[in-house]
Formats: structure tokens, sequence, C-alpha cells
């Protein structure tokens, strides 16, 4: 299963940012969009879920899939608590007890359990973040958007995130894009890297992670695969 773009192009007024780029992505991957701000990777992300629409062309496979979308601002609801917040995606799919069960176990996953019952303007921009990550997660997908995720959370807690976003998504017949201007982000999550410039958004290169990924919680073979991408930047 596959979702593709064909000759899409977009412009905000007199800034061409996309121009009849084409591109096509299979399931079941990690895909990392890699590039230096401002280049078009979060435009090409917001045009393959919807958020936006392109001025020209078409997106191809992506039908009616649920999408689950990280941003890189948290937008959480501030009148809501924590729980609240995770509650607010899960009571439409799940009775009340289940859904209960169900925000405590996205918040552990974040280890914020125990700031459920605290508000927004009360948590550091890194919690925000882990409470975006969890509310994610607790909606489901078949499309996973992250649009740089990890931004302002320590070493020890990003890994802890990235390891459990990669043995937690369901790969079945769905798609993650995940974007970051971070290397050893991309190298330890991603099954492929794609490499951009712009705008208008270029593919410079495609790499493919091919190291298990037990070996890359181990750092092994990750020096062969930056010296890849950073001949490219």
């Amino acid at each position: 299963m596959n979702i593709e773009v064909k000759n899409i192009s977009k412009s905000y007024d007199d800034l061409k940012v996309i121009i009849d780029f084409n591109m096509c992505f299979s399931s079941n991957r990690i895909h990392c969009f890699f590039g230096p701000s401002g280049c078009g990777k979060t435009t090409l992300a917001n045009i393959l879920t919807g958020v936006i629409s392109a001025d020209s062309g078409h997106v191809i496979g992506k039908n009616n899939k649920k999408i689950s979308y990280i941003f890189q601002e948290d937008r959480l609801l501030p009148w809501a608590t924590v729980k609240e917040n995770i509650l607010f995606v899960l009571d439409s799919f799940h009775n009340k007890s289940e859904a209960q069960l169900l925000a405590d176990k996205y918040l552990s996953m974040v280890d914020l359990l125990k700031f459920k019952n605290h508000y927004p303007h009360q948590l550091s921009g890194g919690m925000k973040q882990r409470v975006s990550i969890a509310r994610a997660f607790a909606y489901g997908g078949e499309i996973l958007v992250m649009d740089e995720p990890f931004k302002g959370l320590h070493l020890g807690l990003k890994k802890n995130l990235m390891d459990y976003i990669i043995d937690n998504w369901n790969h079945e017949s769905s798609f993650l894009f995940f974007i970051t201007h971070d290397i050893d982000e991309a190298i330890y999550m991603a099954d492929d890297i794609y490499i951009f410039n712009g705008p208008p958004l270029k593919l410079k290169r495609r790499v493919t992670i091919d190291t298990s990924r037990e070996d890359r919680r181990n750092n092994k073979k990750l020096e062969t695969y930056k010296k890849i991408i950073l001949e490219d930047n």
C-alpha cells in the first residue's frame, strides 16, 4: 500500500515552496523528512495529510485514513487538565471506564501520570510536548505525522519515547512521517531518510537505514549513516 504525491505545487504569495513535486511512500515504514528549516518539509507533510491543500496536483492513496498529528507547538486545550486533554480524543471511541484506563496508560508512557490533574500552563514546554505525543497515540490513526516532536526533551527521555513509538506504532498498513533537523533522531528512528533542500522543495538523496533496531539502540553503525547524510549538507 502506497501514498503518492503527483505533480503537487504550493506557493505562499511570491514564495514557491513546492513546484511540480512527485514522490511515493510505502506503508509499514518510518519516513523521515530531513533538511534545513524553511525548505518545505512541513508543507509537504501538511499536504500529504490534508491539513492544507496543494495549489495543484494530487495525493493518491490517503483516502479517508484516520490521521494523528504531533505539531511543533503543543496545541493542548488550555482549559482542560492533562488527563482531560487525552480523554478528549478517547471519549468518542471508548466507554468511560475504558477511556479512563487508556488515558492513564498513555500518560504513563510519557512519564506524566502524576501530573494528570495539572493544566497546560502549569507544565514546562517539554512536558506539554509529551502530553501531545500521548494524545496522538491515544487517538490512533493509520497515518501518524510527527513534526519535531522531541524538541526540548532531555536525551534519556527522548530515547525512551523514540523506543516506545517504534515498538508500539501499529505498522500494519499504516504510515509514519517524521520531520526533524536532528540527524541522530533521524538515524535512530527512520527506515528511510529523505534529505531535502529548498525552497522550492527538492529531494537531494534518499538514505535507507538497514541496521537492526537492536544495533541502533547499542549505537552500532550509526556513525556510518551520519557521514553519508552529512556529505549532502
